[in-house]
């Protein structure tokens, strides 16, 4: 054997030995380990770090009545970028950062590239690890964002985090947009409206990824098993109509802005259901313009005013005291209650008028008269009567942030000589717009109390979840004839009272106009100048079968014109007309209880199997005596058609006057004569005189013409 090979062959089994003793090693290790030092690293591994990330689930939408979205979650992002990622060296950066920010600029045009430029070389060189680059990035510019310098490395080599996020947004802008509401990230973060009240069922239930921290900061997922998937928030469908939403938004806007008033609201409900249609609430910034940044309709509890005199008058006549023909003196138009007067709207005198007169010319001396005269040894009585009715109560609606009603009562603080009278014209107390027209609705419900709503459905993926149906306050507020009493006079202030400027000629209107003074909180009513005032309009409509109820209230209305038919009953009548307008179940069919035609048309003579069909099919009355005439002729007869016999002989010519050039030039031709036609509709005149025989003329001039013409 070589010396070479020998050297090879040692050099071969050095190796081999080597790496026999090394393997030996490593088993030798791994089995002491195993099992010598089993416990040691169970305890380490145990307690190596580990994160649980919440996966966020998607929050569900918000639906108008009819499908479409008044609220939803669409996926935004934030550009983020680490600076101190190794990979993304100095050259690298310097080199791109140019192209870089001018496509930033061009993408989100906020500002201009070299901007972008001073900001990022900034971050570079303070090294930031979190450095904000953009917010509100939509799902198609990240995409292209990816696509930019740096950014294009991705995460490890271009230190670029594109971090997910929703924002939630309303498509129809501010159309009911308090009531929809909104809800805020941090801990005691404000929830209004549907938004927030629903928060819970919208939410979801975010999911669950357990990891793992392993050497060089990295965390991994434990695995399958170990993540909980996120169920998604459900949807919810409203009450509200968005047609009607807008016609209420654009109409109350309109009328704010025409009285310089400082806010107001105005909702549509559905009578029967308590569904509410449109709920508008606007507030004047300190811009002058006008916003949903209140719910008014709910949150604000003010005095109701005059139309709290449909509650006194009601108890009134329930117990008894007076009845709807009663004669009040109401004087002069003033009355003084211990010293304090008390006097009717524009100092109007109108002596001695009828309860019903009483109520449609809103009269505070008549009512606090009724009502003063009767319960002033027993006040309590009254009021046990507007409690009774649930007035001193929250309604307990479906959203947050309800007002809370304020109504005294005798023996508490507060109480005085002036109380009762000045309460039973709707002072001395503070409820909320919706309360009082839940009463109202209550009246043209035929004495059933709804509670009024928002929220129709809660769904999930399209499945039902749960439903919502009317809940009925009270079943009866007052007997059946006060009841009937009391729709007359809510029917008597259009047509006769302070509201007949809201009377029309397509259907009628029950309610009650109001015009309260708002005092200033330190000076009360002494100071004239300082006094507010707000006016309202509630009622319903068609008075004769109402469908639905609406109340209008504006506050602080600037240039001097503030009664409630005024100020709040154009919106109210823009709201009744449109609705009234696009509700075709409102309006009686045109062909309603008729059973034929109005007129009989004009029917052209000829072939009579056709003209039959014809007439049966268009169910046209008609007078047949030809029933076995091949050929007939059309005339109108005592609010009939009249169908008599045409009849034709061959070989003579045929009288074609009266038909359609079809039927005519079938019958010329059959008698072999040449036809000449003028004119187009029917045939007025022809040449030949009908009955000469046809193998003696050549040809027939027709002359047509068109009925009428």
């Amino acid at each position: 054997m070589s010396v070479v090979k020998k050297d090879i062959l040692w050099r071969v089994a050095m190796i081999y030995l080597f790496m026999v003793v090394f393997g030996m090693a490593i088993f030798i290790r791994i089995v002491y380990l195993q099992f010598a030092e089993k416990d040691k690293w169970s305890v380490k591994s145990e307690a190596s770090p580990l994160r649980q990330l919440p996966i966020p689930a998607t929050r569900g939408d918000i639906y108008s009545a009819d499908g479409r979205v008044l609220a939803l979650s669409v996926p935004y992002y934030e550009i983020r970028m680490d600076f101190t990622v190794e990979a993304l060296t100095n050259d690298i950066f310097y080199a791109e950062v140019d192209g870089l920010s001018r496509k930033l600029a061009s993408l989100f045009g906020d500002r201009s590239w070299d901007r972008y430029k001073r900001e990022l070389i900034k971050a570079r060189k303070s090294k930031k690890q979190y450095f904000l680059v953009k917010k509100d990035v939509s799902y198609d510019q990240m995409r292209q964002a990816k696509s930019f310098p740096i950014f294009e490395l991705g995460r490890f080599k271009g230190g670029v985090r594109f971090i997910q996020d929703s924002k939630r947004i309303r498509p129809n802008g501010y159309l009911a947009a308090r009531t929809i509401g909104s809800t805020t990230k941090s801990e005691l973060g404000n929830r209004v409206g549907i938004e927030g009240s629903f928060d819970e069922t919208l939410s979801g239930k975010p999911g669950l990824l357990l990891q793992k921290l392993l050497a060089g900061d990295t965390y991994v997922p434990l695995g399958d098993g170990n993540e909980i998937e996120p169920r998604d928030g459900k949807d919810i469908i409203t009450t509200i109509d968005l047609n009607i939403q807008d016609v209420a938004q654009k109409a109350l806007l309109k009328q704010l802005k025409a009285h310089g008033a400082g806010h107001g609201t105005a909702v549509l409900m559905e009578v029967e259901t308590g569904e509410i249609k449109a709920i508008a609430n606007l507030q004047r910034g300190e811009d002058g313009l006008y916003r949903e940044s209140y719910n008014f309709a709910v949150g604000e509890s003010t005095v109701p005013g005059s139309t709290f005199k449909l509650v006194s008058l009601m108890l009134a006549m329930e117990d008894g005291y007076v009845d709807i023909d009663d004669i009040i003196d109401t004087g002069n138009g003033e009355i003084s209650y211990h010293g304090i007067k008390l006097v009717d709207s524009g100092d109007e005198s109108f002596g001695k008028i009828s309860v019903q007169q009483v109520f449609e010319k809103s009269s505070n001396v008549g009512v606090s008269k009724i009502i003063y005269d009767n319960y002033k040894n027993h006040p309590e009585k009254f009021m046990d009567g507007v409690y009774k009715l649930g007035l001193n109560e929250q309604l307990g609606l479906d959203i947050r942030g309800e007002g809370i009603p304020a109504i005294n009562y005798p023996g508490k603080k507060g109480w005085s000589g002036i109380s009762l009278p000045w309460m039973s014209i709707g002072y001395e107390m503070a409820v909320t717009p919706l309360q009082v027209l839940t009463l109202y609705n209550a009246i043209a419900n035929d004495g059933k109390m709804i509670k009024p709503r928002l929220v129709n459905e809660v769904r999930y993926h399209g499945s039902l979840v749960e439903s919502y149906g009317p809940e009925v306050i009270n079943p009866s507020i007052c007997s059946r004839s006060t009841l009937k009493k009391l729709q007359k006079m809510c029917e008597g202030v259009v047509e006769n009272g302070t509201a007949m400027n809201l009377r029309n000629d397509n259907f009628k209107i029950g309610g009650k106009t109001g015009t309260a003074q708002i005092p200033d909180k330190k000076t009360g009513y002494k100071e004239k100048s300082r006094i507010t005032y707000q006016a309202t309009f509630v009622g319903y409509f068609p008075a004769d079968n109402p469908r639905y109820s609406c109340i209008v209230v504006v506050n602080a209305p600037s240039k001097y014109v503030y009664y409630g038919n005024v100020v709040a009953g154009p919106v109210f009548r823009e709201i009744a007309n449109k609705v009234y307008a696009t509700s075709l179940d409102m309006h009686e069919a045109i062909n309603h209880g008729r059973t034929r035609l109005a007129e009989i048309p004009y029917t052209k003579s000829g072939n009579a199997e056709e003209l039959t069909n014809a007439l049966d099919y268009l169910d046209i009355p008609v007078s047949n005596s030809a029933k076995k005439s091949k050929w007939v002729m059309a005339s109108i007869e005592n609010d009939a058609l009249k169908i008599t016999p045409r009849p034709v002989i061959q070989n003579l010519v045929p009288n074609v006057v009266g038909m359609g050039l079809k039927d005519a030039l079938f019958l010329m031709e059959d008698a072999g004569l040449r036809v000449n036609v003028s004119g187009r509709g029917t045939v007025r005149f022809q040449s030949v005189t009908p009955g000469t025989n046809a193998r003696t003329v050549a040809a027939v001039n027709l002359e047509m013409t068109i009925p009428g013409s």
